[in-house]
C-alpha cells in the first residue's frame, strides 16, 4: 500500500466516522422536533437525552476531516476549498446557527419550541447537503484548469445522481437515527418511545435502499466511469443488500426477555452500521485515484513523504486517545442512564 493510499484511507475514515456520528446528532435533533407534542410517548426526551451528549463530540471528526485533507493533501486544498466554497459555506452557516441554537434552547424556555423545530429543520438539510458533495466528485462539473477551477452549479443541480445522493442522505439519517433512538429507548426502559422509533426505522429503511437503487440507476448513465468500477465488486454491493435485510429482519424478530417487546435494534444497527462501511468501500475503491474526477488524483494533491511520516504518527496518536476516550465518554453516559432508570423504578415503587 503506497502512501498516498494510506493518507486516502485516513481521510475517507475521517468521512465515515463523521457519517455515523453525525447520524447521531441530526437524526436525533430531527425527532426530537417531530415529537414536541407528543408528550405521553416520551420521544422528544429520548432523543433530547441522546442528542446532548453526541452534538459536542461530532465536531471532532468533521475538524479531523479538513485538517487531514489540509494535512495530507495540500495540492488538493486549494481545488477543493474552491468547488465546495458555495456548499461548504452553506454547510458551516447551518451548523454554527445550530449549534447555537442547541445551547440556547435550554436556557430559553420560552423559546424552547421554536429553537428545537429550528434545530430539527437544519438537522435535516445539513446531511442532505454533506452527502450531495460527493457528486461534485466525481460528476465532472467542474471547469477550467487547476488554479481557476470553478463549479457548474447548474449542471449540478440539474444531474438526477445529485438528488438521488440528497434523498439517500436525508433517509439514511432518519434510519439510523431511529434505529439509534429505539436502541436507546430499550435500554432506558421507555418501551412507548421505543416502539415509535421502530416504527420510523421501518418506514425510512425502505425509503433509503429505494435511493440507494437510485444512485446506482443515475450513475450508470451520469459517471459511468465510476458505475462500472463498482460493478466489479457487486458481491459486496450484494453483501451490503443482504446486510440491510438482515437489519430489517431483526425489527420484526421476538426479543426474549421480561417484557414482551419485539425486535432487536441493535442488531439492525450493527447491520445497518456494517452495510454502510462496505458501501462506502466499494464507492472510494472505485473513485480512486481521483479525489475529483477529472481534475485531482491522490498523487497529484499528495504531501512530501517526510511530512507524511510526521502526519501519520500523530494521527495514530491522535486515535489512539480519541478511540478510548470515546469509548469511556459513551460507557459513563449509558451508566448515568441506567442509574436514572433505577432511581425511576425507586420512586415508583
Amino acid at each position: 500500500m503506497t502512501d498516498a493510499l494510506i493518507a486516502i484511507t485516513i481521510v475517507w475514515g475521517f468521512v465515515f466516522l463523521y457519517g455515523i456520528m453525525a447520524t447521531m446528532d441530526f437524526g436525533a435533533g430531527f425527532w426530537s422536533m417531530v415529537y414536541i407534542n407528543h408528550e405521553q410517548t416520551n420521544a422528544t426526551k429520548i432523543a433530547n437525552s441522546y442528542l446532548s451528549p453526541t452534538w459536542e463530540v461530532t465536531n471532532t471528526f468533521i475538524v479531523g476531516v479538513v485538517v487531514a485533507i489540509y494535512s495530507l493533501f495540500p495540492g488538493a486544498a486549494y481545488t477543493i476549498g474552491t468547488v465546495l466554497i458555495v456548499p461548504g459555506s452553506l454547510i458551516l452557516l447551518l451548523l454554527t446557527i445550530r449549534s447555537a441554537f442547541l445551547v440556547f434552547s435550554h436556557s430559553v424556555e420560552q423559546y424552547e419550541k421554536l429553537l428545537t423545530y429550528i434545530t430539527g429543520i437544519t438537522g435535516l438539510i445539513i446531511p442532505g447537503l454533506l452527502i450531495s458533495v460527493l457528486p461534485i466528485t466525481h460528476l465532472g462539473v467542474i471547469e477550467g484548469e487547476h488554479g481557476s477551477e470553478t463549479l457548474n452549479l447548474f449542471q449540478l443541480f440539474t444531474n438526477p445522481n445529485e438528488y438521488a445522493f440528497l434523498g439517500f442522505g436525508i433517509f439514511s439519517t432518519l434510519l439510523l437515527s431511529s434505529l439509534l433512538l429505539s436502541d436507546y429507548a430499550k435500554q432506558v426502559d421507555e418501551p412507548i418511545a421505543y416502539k415509535v422509533y421502530r416504527r420510523d426505522a421501518m418506514i425510512t429503511g425502505p425509503l433509503a435502499i429505494v435511493m440507494a437503487f437510485m444512485i446506482m440507476y443515475t450513475l450508470k448513465s451520469e459517471a459511468s466511469w465510476l458505475y462500472v468500477r463498482m460493478m466489479e465488486d457487486r458481491t459486496l454491493l450484494l453483501l451490503s443488500l443482504l446486510l440491510f435485510v438482515v437489519a430489517g429482519a431483526a425489527l420484526y424478530l421476538p426479543y426474549f426477555s421480561k417484557r414482551d417487546v419485539k425486535g432487536m435494534p441493535r442488531v439492525a444497527v450493527i447491520a445497518v452500521v456494517t452495510q454502510y462501511l462496505i458501501a462506502s468501500y466499494v464507492y472510494g475503491k472505485a473513485h480512486l485515484p481521483y479525489m475529483i474526477y477529472p481534475n485531482v488524483t491522490i498523487t497529484s494533491g499528495f504531501t512530501d513523504p517526510s511530512s507524511f511520516r510526521a502526519v501519520f504518527i500523530t494521527y495514530i496518536v491522535g486515535f489512539a486517545i480519541l478511540v478510548p476516550g470515546f469509548y469511556y465518554f459513551w460507557s459513563i453516559f449509558m451508566r448515568d442512564q441506567r442509574k436514572k432508570i433505577k432511581k425511576k423504578h425507586i420512586s415508583q415503587s
